[in-house]
């Protein structure tokens, strides 16, 4: 997609509202993150009925004051950003318009006052901010190991979705509506809820044969809870180890070091500013 040029007023806002490298960038950070932090913090007291019911329309004022002040950060952002469709598009830019929209809704539609709780959305900007300051480096790990080990997790919770509804399937028919099995989305809720080792006991069998199944999936369970942590965590040590031969020394042409690392561990030369 093609950027416009900007004005220098632009590129100056531009700079602070999207850059980390200037005073007064960091500056605008730490006061969105306050923003968004304080604003969740309303969104959550307003929930709990005494406080409501008390400072409800405190409660509500502030968060008109939240709103104005995302919602003209907003119209910042698109005056001043380069590409205003890739912004607008971009999941970000689809956040900050939710983290605005369910107030303006609520004021001229009444019934769309359930919709205030995707206010909690600003608390996703965060992540934004967090990208852009010093935490980019630890961001690029994660995220590349997680899209490294999505296939496999894909391959993995498609098998536990053949696994929990064969169980739910089972217990359906030996256990049956007279003991609380009426359906077999019921049954399969049963069996995720056991082979999850969560255990609520809203459904429980009865019967010999269905406790016997029962043991059987909470076995399976316990075996292949950690399939998905051990997938991750493989895939998060071996990005680690490329991101560790993507550094070389000039000097003697070594790799493996830290992302961090200043000097050589083995000769102890100057090493190359990283592009991590």
């Amino acid at each position: 997609m093609t950027q416009r040029e900007l004005t220098p007023p632009q590129a100056r806002i531009y700079e602070v509202i999207f850059g980390t490298q200037s005073p007064a960038g960091k500056a605008f950070d730490l006061v969105l993150i306050a923003a968004i932090l304080a604003s969740v913090a309303v969104v959550i007291a307003d929930s709990i009925p005494e406080l409501h019911e008390s400072y409800g329309r405190l409660f509500w004022q502030v968060e008109w004051v939240f709103t104005l002040f995302f919602t003209i950060e907003y119209g910042v952002r698109i005056w001043c950003s380069p590409n205003r469709k890739a912004y607008l598009s971009s999941g970000f830019g689809i956040v900050d318009l939710l983290s605005i929209l369910p107030t303006y809704a609520a004021l001229f539609i009444p019934e769309a006052a359930p919709l205030l709780i995707l206010r909690l959305f600003r608390i996703i900007r965060i992540f934004r901010v967090l990208r852009l300051l010093a935490y980019i480096k630890e961001a690029t790990v994660l995220s590349e190991a997680l899209r490294r080990s999505s296939r496999k997790i894909f391959v993995f919770f498609s098998m536990m979705i053949i696994i929990t509804t064969l169980f739910g399937c089972l217990l359906y028919v030996v256990e049956g509506p007279e003991n609380g099995f009426h359906t077999i989305p019921e049954s399969v809720y049963w069996a995720i809820v056991t082979i999850t080792t969560v255990g609520y006991g809203d459904v429980a069998p009865v019967t010999a044969l269905g406790r016997a199944i029962a043991s059987v999936g909470m076995l399976i369970g316990y075996a292949i809870i950690a399939v998905p942590t051990g997938i991750i965590t493989a895939e998060l040590t071996q990005e680690l180890r490329r991101q560790r031969d993507l550094r070389s020394c000039e000097h003697c042409n070594r790799s493996g070091h830290e992302p961090d690392s200043l000097h050589c561990r083995f000769c102890g030369a100057e090493l190359p500013e990283s592009a991590i």
